[in-house]
C-alpha cells in the first residue's frame, strides 16, 4: 500500500482525476438509464391508447381496443422516414415469427393516406397499419415521445405495461430481446 506522504502531487493528481472520470462515468450511466427506462403510462395515456381508432387503408376502422391483453409493438412512421421505412422489413419479419406467440404489431402513420396507400402498394406489410395523422403525433407525445420525432415505438407487455419506448430506428438485435 501506498504511504501518502511519499505520494508524489503527479500520482495523486492522477488518482483523483482517475477518480473523478470514475465517478463522473457512473453518474452518466445511471442518468442515461433512468432517461431510457420506460416509464409507466399515465393513466390518461393508456386510456388514450385503448380508446384510439384510425381508418386503415382497406378501408376498415382499427381499433387499437382490440389488441390489449396482448403484447403489442405500436410503431409510429411516416414514407417520408427514411429510418422509419428502414425498419419497416425488421418489423414485418418480427410480426411473422412471433404472431403465433400472441405478439402483434401495429404501424400508425403519420402522413397522408393517399401517400402511404401509394406506399404500401409497393412495399405491402402484414401487419395492420392506421391513418393517425397529425392527430397521431399528439398521441405519441402522450406515449412519452415529447419531442414527437420519429420513428417512435412503443413496446408493451401483455398487461399493458411499456417494455420499451424508443425514438429513433429499431435494431434486430433490439427487437430479439423483447421477446
Amino acid at each position: 500500500m501506498d504511504d501518502p506522504l511519499t505520494d508524489t502531487p503527479k500520482r495523486s493528481s492522477r488518482r483523483l482525476l482517475l477518480g473523478t472520470a470514475a465517478m463522473a462515468l457512473v453518474a452518466g450511466a445511471a442518468f442515461n438509464w433512468a432517461r431510457l427506462k420506460p416509464k409507466a403510462l399515465p393513466p390518461e395515456a393508456a386510456q388514450a391508447l385503448w380508446a384510439a381508432e384510425f381508418d386503415q387503408p382497406n378501408g376498415e376502422v382499427l381499433r387499437l381496443s382490440q389488441f390489449q391483453g396482448k403484447p403489442l409493438v405500436l410503431n409510429f412512421w411516416a414514407t417520408w422516414c427514411t429510418p422509419c421505412v428502414e425498419e419497416m422489413p425488421l418489423l414485418e419479419a418480427f410480426f411473422q415469427e412471433n404472431q403465433s406467440k400472441s405478439w402483434q404489431v401495429v404501424g400508425l402513420a403519420i402522413d397522408q393516406p393517399s401517400a402511404v396507400k401509394r406506399f404500401l402498394k409497393q412495399n405491402p406489410v402484414n401487419y395492420p397499419i392506421g391513418f393517425a395523422g397529425l392527430g397521431g403525433t399528439e398521441l405519441l407525445k402522450t406515449l412519452g415521445n415529447t419531442e414527437g420525432g420519429l420513428p417512435f415505438t412503443l413496446v408493451l407487455n401483455a398487461q399493458g405495461g411499456p417494455i420499451v419506448q424508443k425514438l429513433g430506428k429499431l435494431s434486430s438485435q433490439e427487437m430479439r430481446e423483447w421477446v
